[in-house]
């Protein structure tokens, strides 16, 4: 799985950078499944995360949450990231 996250409109810190990468490996129970995740982060009243997954079998998720504080934002897109993923993997294991 190729990762790739960017800053719009202003840039990570050395913190805020390690909190994205400690939350993408949490999905590395789906490395397998998931040609590219590309994250974008935009800071303008409040953070921005933008998520979309292309998946192997030709799939695309897309994912946004907003909310004032990084972390409390970066959490939100987190979960529903992971139920996306969840939920394509058992769609496509359901096909087999």
């Amino acid at each position: 799985m190729t990762t790739s996250v960017k800053a719009v409109g202003f840039t990570l810190d050395q913190k805020q950078s390690d909190m994205i990468e400690s939350k993408l490996k949490k999905l590395s129970y789906a490395d397998d499944l998931i040609v590219d995740l590309l994250v974008h982060v935009k800071h303008d009243k409040a953070y921005d995360f933008d998520a979309t997954v292309n998946f192997r079998w030709g799939a695309q998720g897309h994912v946004t949450a907003e909310d004032f504080d990084f972390a409390a934002s970066l959490n939100k897109m987190m979960d529903v990231l992971d139920n996306k993923i969840k939920k394509e993997k058992d769609k496509v294991q359901e096909k087999k």
